[in-house]
C-alpha cells in the first residue's frame, strides 16, 4: 500500500466529485437515545445503486488505458460490486462478465441484469463469493481479460478510502472533534488497513471496530489462532461478508493493529434489520445491519462517546423477509418449533391448549392420524409475546405427560420451514 496516501485519495475525490456525490452524515436520534451516545450514520446506501461499491469499480475501469478498454473485463461479486461493474461497463461501452454465487439475493441479480444486460454477462457459480472469485480468475486467464477486483486493488482502495476523508471533513464542517469510534463491516479489509495507517499518521484518536458475522468469523478466528486460518463452514446469510478466509495482507495489518472485532449473530442481525424497518422506515441489507448490530455488544464502551456507523448498502431482497422474520423471532426467543408426541384420542389437542398462555399462538400445526397406534408425532410452531412464558409452557407439557423435542435450532427443519 505504498502508493496510497492522503494526497492521492484527495485527488481521486476531486476527479470524480461531480459523478459521485458526498453521502450524508446522518445523526440517529433513535440509536443515540438507545445507547446514550452521539451516533451518526454514514449513509452509503444513498449512493446510486444503493452501495458504497460505487467508490471503486468506475474509478478502476475508467482508469484503464485505451488498449485495455478494448479487452474483456471480468469481476467476482456478492452483488453490490457487480452492479457498479455493470454500470461502468455500460457507461464506457466495455464488454464484461460477472461471476456471482448462486446464493446472491435475487434483487441484486435482477438489478445487475435490468440496467446493463447489453454489455455484461452474468454467470452464477456455486455458493460463496470465494468460489465465484476462484472461477472468475480462471476465466480471466483463459480469455486473457482484465480482472476488476472488488477490494484487492490499490485503485479500488484509493476511491473507497474517500469515505474516510468525507467522514473527517464532515466532522470538521460541523465543528466537532473526530469520532471516538468508527464501526464498519468485515469485508473492508484494505480500506480499514489504510484507515489504520491514516489515523496513526495524522494523530487521530479514532478507534476502528470491525464487525463480522458470527458464523463467518474468518478474521476473528485468524487473530485468535495467530495465523490466517480458513473456516471449515460458514453461514452465507450476510452475503458479501461471509468469507472462508481473509486476505493475507489484511490479516497481517489488522493483527498488528490489534483491531477489535465484534461477532454479530446472524439471527440478531435480522432483529436489527426489522428495527430499521419498524422504527426508521429504512430498508437495510444484512451487511449494513452488521455494523449497526455491533452496537449491542458495545453499549458500555460507547456510552457518552461519538460513533460513526458505516451504512454500506441498502439492496435488500424482500423475498428474504420471511426468513429474516423467522430468524429474528428465534433470536428473541419469541418463537419455537417442537415435535410433540400426541395421544391419538379425542380431546388431546384441547388438553394441549391448556399448556399455553392467553397471548401464545400456534402458527404451525402438522399432524397425520395413524391407525393402530396410540400416539403420533405433531410438528408445531408456537409464538409467544414474552420469552419468560416458555418456562410455564415446558412445565405444563411435562405435567401433562406430553413428550416433546425442541427443534428450533435444527437447521434442517428450519430450511424446510422458510
Amino acid at each position: 500500500m505504498q502508493n496510497i496516501n492522503l494526497e492521492n485519495i484527495s485527488d481521486a475525490k476531486k476527479v470524480f466529485s461531480d459523478f459521485i456525490q458526498t453521502t450524508p452524515m446522518q445523526y440517529s436520534h433513535r440509536l443515540s437515545k438507545k445507547y446514550s451516545a452521539e451516533i451518526y450514520l454514514k449513509r452509503e446506501d444513498l449512493n446510486q445503486v444503493r452501495s458504497y461499491k460505487i467508490r471503486g469499480a468506475f474509478y478502476v475501469i475508467n482508469s484503464l488505458s485505451e488498449k485495455e478498454k478494448k479487452k474483456w473485463v471480468v469481476c467476482a461479486s456478492a452483488g453490490n460490486h457487480a452492479q457498479w461493474f455493470a454500470f461502468s461497463c455500460n457507461k464506457l461501452k466495455i464488454k464484461g462478465t460477472v461471476f456471482m454465487p448462486v446464493t446472491t439475493p435475487e434483487q441484486k441479480i435482477y438489478k445487475t441484469k435490468q440496467f446493463w444486460w447489453k454489455y455484461v454477462d452474468i454467470i452464477l457459480f456455486w455458493d460463496t463469493f470465494d468460489e465465484a472469485l476462484k472461477k472468475a480468475r480462471e476465466f480471466e486467464k483463459k480469455i486473457k481479460s482484465i480482472f476488476i477486483h472488488p477490494f484487492d486493488d490499490e485503485r479500488i482502495i484509493i476511491w473507497q478510502a474517500t469515505i474516510w476523508l468525507e467522514i473527517f471533513n464532515q466532522f470538521e464542517e460541523k465543528k466537532l472533534n473526530a469520532p471516538d469510534f468508527i464501526i464498519c463491516p468485515i469485508w473492508w479489509g484494505w480500506v480499514i488497513s489504510w484507515l489504520i495507517s491514516y489515523t496513526k499518521l495524522d494523530n487521530k484518536s479514532t478507534k476502528i471496530i470491525w464487525s463480522e458475522p458470527a458464523w463467518a468469523c474468518s478474521m476473528k478466528k485468524s487473530i485468535e489462532c495467530n495465523i490466517n486460518s480458513t473456516l471449515e463452514s460458514i453461514d452465507v446469510f450476510v452475503d458479501g461478508a461471509a468469507v472462508w478466509r481473509v486476505w493475507d495482507i489484511n490479516y497481517e495489518i489488522c493483527n498488528n493493529y490489534w483491531l477489535e472485532i465484534i461477532h454479530c449473530p446472524e439471527n440478531r442481525i435480522c432483529s436489527t434489520i426489522l428495527e430499521y424497518l419498524k422504527e426508521d422506515w429504512i430498508v437495510t441489507e444484512p451487511a449494513w445491519a452488521l455494523a449497526t448490530d455491533a452496537l449491542k455488544d458495545l453499549k458500555d464502551k460507547i456510552k457518552w462517546k461519538t460513533v460513526v456507523v458505516i451504512v454500506s448498502g441498502g439492496n435488500f431482497d424482500f423475498e428474504r423477509l420471511p426468513e429474516v422474520k423467522e430468524r429474528s423471532l428465534k433470536f428473541e426467543w419469541l418463537k419455537k418449533y417442537f415435535l410433540i408426541n400426541f395421544p391419538q384420542r379425542p380431546g388431546a389437542l384441547k388438553e394441549f391448549l391448556g399448556c399455553l398462555w392467553e397471548w401464545d399462538d400456534i402458527e404451525r400445526f402438522e399432524y397425520l392420524k395413524k391407525s393402530a397406534k396410540n400416539t403420533a408425532p405433531v410438528f408445531i410452531g408456537i409464538k409467544t409475546n414474552n420469552p419468560k412464558n416458555w418456562e410455564h409452557i415446558f412445565s405444563k407439557m411435562e405435567k401433562m405427560w406430553f413428550k416433546y423435542n425442541d427443534v428450533t435450532d435444527n437447521d434442517l427443519y428450519f430450511s424446510l420451514l422458510v
